[in-house]
């Protein structure tokens, strides 16, 4: 138990120390740089994160592969895994630098069209950016294997490390005088040092004499037909997440879009502490549920859903009840005015998304990858629907009701999670075998 309360600690940590220390260095950075630096800063930094979210799309398959295959005590078939995970993210992410690399003039002429000095910075700025793409790929590969042996603490310890300093280099460099170029060239530096003692790390953890990319026939094919639903995913969930400010913006004007975003920020941390402080759950679930008794797993299926039910209940309660209080002091009281109609709809759908966190990864661990992908993109396509339909007509309220529904349908993920955990007959459930493609098909 001390374990599990480690790993969501670690979690937890990651989620927040990164936005934290965004939030700390924004005024330095901005206040040195100007607004037109600090904007590509911020365009460039939102480029990364994106890029990686893609990139790193295979890394549930990694976790519920590696996880499964050590809990059979296959040690070859797990070594073979993390050298095609290499390959895999390797290539997807090579694909995005190389993408990245040919936008990059196109994008900073789009952004700084008029100041040649800081076009040039610009550019240079995004092609690091597309450089720290692929970075964050091989990245993606030691963090999800280190997190399939539920060993959450020495990956997640090196990554805040990394990040840490790339704020305080950029505090720095920003104090010292330097532009935009030199802080992403310094970003880049210490994220690919953070990436090579995550491979030693993890190296020597599994006491392998190499790393490199291979592609493996049955590893790579499990990892394929798992990874390209979560892949799916990935990308549809950066559209998803975006999508509703568009509209806005493109129906109702940019500024009805800060009230509603500044809401987003507030309620997402509902959803967003509790999928990384549960996602030692789906470690757990992959690597016990082709030995251990059925009554185990739903007592940590059914523990795992009272913490999840538990911490949404109060993060949505607190938000609810001090969230325009908290607007009013943040940002004054004319946007904390106009969030007052948006505000709960927000909350109460990232509250949905919350509550699903422990559906969500039980289906994973069982290999029910499709089920996943198939209920998110049905979520996210009512959404939009309903979004479109609704935002002519009510405007921003519209908006935010239709995320509603994106939580509703995903709560349908409880009904094969009682199928898997509460309707098998015997003492044990079916094995998984990860060398095969998964659900099937």
């Amino acid at each position: 138990m001390r374990a599990h309360f480690s790993n969501a600690a670690y979690g937890v940590i990651d989620y927040l120390a990164y936005p934290a220390a965004m939030l700390l260095a924004a005024p330095v950075v901005l206040h040195r740089l100007g607004t037109a630096q600090y904007g590509v800063w911020v365009v460039t930094t939102a480029a990364v994160s994106t890029g990686g979210i893609i990139a790193s799309g295979f890394g549930d398959a990694n976790i519920q592969y590696v996880a499964s295959a050590r809990g059979r005590g296959n040690t070859d078939a797990l070594g073979r895994a993390v050298r095609s995970m290499v390959g895999i993210n390797l290539a997807l992410g090579g694909v995005l630098a190389l993408g990245s690399w040919m936008l990059a003039p196109l994008l900073a002429r789009h952004f700084v069209p008029s100041d040649a000095g800081l076009q040039r910075a610009c550019l240079w700025s995004l092609r690091i950016a597309g450089l720290l793409m692929l970075v964050r790929a091989i990245e993606s590969v030691c963090i999800s294997t280190q997190r399939a042996f539920e060993r959450y603490g020495a990956a997640v310890r090196i990554s805040i490390l990394a990040r840490l300093l790339t704020q305080a280099a950029a505090v720095g460099l920003a104090i010292l005088g330097f532009g935009i170029a030199s802080i992403m060239a310094a970003t880049a530096f210490f994220m690919i040092a953070g990436t090579v003692a995550q491979l030693v790390r993890l190296r020597q953890h599994l006491r392998m004499s190499s790393l490199l990319p291979t592609f493996d026939r049955d590893a790579t094919s499990a990892l394929l037909s798992f990874g390209m639903f979560s892949w799916l995913q990935a990308v549809s969930s950066v559209i998803f997440s975006q999508t509703d400010r568009l509209v806005l913006g493109v129906t109702l004007g940019a500024a009805s879009v800060t009230a509603y975003a500044l809401c987003v920020q507030m309620a997402q941390p509902i959803y967003g502490i509790a999928a990384s402080g549960l996602h030692f759950l789906f470690p757990y679930l992959s690597g016990r549920q082709a030995a251990a008794r059925a009554t185990d797993l739903r007592k940590a299926v059914l523990i795992a859903f009272g913490c999840n039910l538990l911490f949404v209940s109060l993060g949505t309660a607190v938000v609810l009840l001090f969230g325009r209080q908290v607007l009013h002091v943040w940002v004054g009281e004319a946007i904390a005015r106009s969030s007052s109609t948006v505000l709960a709809p927000i909350v109460w759908s990232f509250a949905l998304l919350g509550i699903n966190v422990t559906g969500y990864y039980t289906l994973l661990a069982f290999g029910r990858v499709r089920t996943v992908t198939g209920l998110n993109l049905a979520g996210g396509a009512a959404m939009l629907m309903t979004m479109a339909w609704l935002s002519p007509r009510t405007g921003i309220r519209g908006v935010a009701m239709a995320r509603l529904c994106c939580g509703v349908i995903t709560l349908l993920m409880y009904v094969p999670v009682i199928g898997i955990l509460w309707t098998r007959n015997g003492s044990r459930l079916p094995r998984l075998d990860t060398s095969t493609v998964y659900e099937g098909s």
